[in-house]
């Protein structure tokens, strides 16, 4: 008789990761999307009891390589950081990816080579390469024909996967670049393609965000960074503006980053910090204990299993 995985090694897989985030937007309001960066943080997040996440290019960047969001990071290393984002979860995770990383050919491989590593989505947006984080004083933004050649590749790839492709983030950085009245007329266009969701990267205020929701019929993610351009609105109100996910791209990093200085801190002055999990704590959450009950359960003799 077959050994039942531990709880570790065991994830809800009946349906697959796009079917589960499509289940999740039939809800209504305003789904809180805390953003991942590595296998630990996206674990926290399911742990903490969060629907779902998304992987931050900006967060996997900073910690991967300690580098800006600047395309430096190449596709491989991100698809690398996204599998094991993936494997240590069973909710569903929109994966980064950026500019698609080359031509329209090169996005519809990005978006299947994303779909295999276990992503229910693909952000695929509009910048020219290198990008760079929204927030930072976006200039250009590719011509009208090849946003769209873009998101009719990354529609392509979804589609190849006969029904349970990754779902397709479409992203515009037009405000910054061209003004908002050409981001409209980008999302539009990307909704009419068949993208599945829908990101206005940095309006400036609540009157942009409205006009983006009430223009643009589909479902629109809101992106809010502390110290950004974006107003940082609570999850109610961003349902009464008509967004139907808000993802916070660098509040775990950013809160991260403080707690390891302050630890740093006490350790150069001989202390043991004092804010950390028990080690108990530490073993369950990265899996120890599970580890354990399904080693003792292979010790045991084939007729006590």
């Amino acid at each position: 008789m077959s050994i039942p995985p531990a709880a570790m090694m065991s994830r809800d897989l009946a349906m697959p990761a796009p079917d589960r985030l499509r289940a999740l937007l039939t809800q209504e309001g305003c789904l809180t999307m805390p953003c991942c960066y590595d296998a630990l943080s996206a674990r926290l997040i399911e742990q903490a009891g969060f629907p779902l996440s998304f992987m931050s290019g900006f967060a996997v960047a900073a910690t991967r390589l300690a580098l800006p969001d600047t395309g430096l990071i190449t596709v491989s290393e991100m698809l690398d950081q996204g599998r094991a984002i993936c494997q240590a979860v069973s909710i569903p995770v929109i994966g980064d990816g950026d500019t698609g990383h080359g031509n329209p050919v090169n996005v519809r491989r990005t978006v299947e080579q994303f779909g295999r590593a276990g992503f229910a989505a693909v952000m695929i947006e509009d910048q020219v390469a290198p990008k760079r984080c929204g927030h930072t004083g976006v200039k250009e933004v590719v011509s009208r024909a090849e946003a769209i050649a873009r998101m009719r590749a990354a529609v392509d790839a979804r589609d190849a996967y006969a029904g349970s492709g990754p779902l397709i983030l479409a992203r515009t950085d037009a405000r910054s670049a061209l003004g908002f009245d050409e981001a409209i007329w980008r999302l539009h266009a990307f909704a009419d393609l068949g993208a599945d969701m829908l990101f206005l990267e940095a309006p400036r205020d609540e009157a942009e965000m409205a006009r983006c929701c009430r223009e643009v019929p589909g479902i629109h993610m809101a992106n809010l960074l502390a110290g950004g351009l974006t107003p940082i609105l609570p999850p109610a109100r961003l349902a009464e503006l008509g967004y139907r996910l808000a993802a916070y791209p660098l509040a775990l990093l950013g809160v991260a980053i403080a707690a390891l200085r302050a630890a740093l801190s006490e350790l150069a002055a001989g202390r043991m910090p004092e804010h950390q999990v028990d080690f108990a704590t530490l073993r369950a959450l990265v899996g120890f204990d599970a580890y354990d009950r399904l080693l003792d359960a292979y010790a045991a003799p084939p007729d006590q299993i």
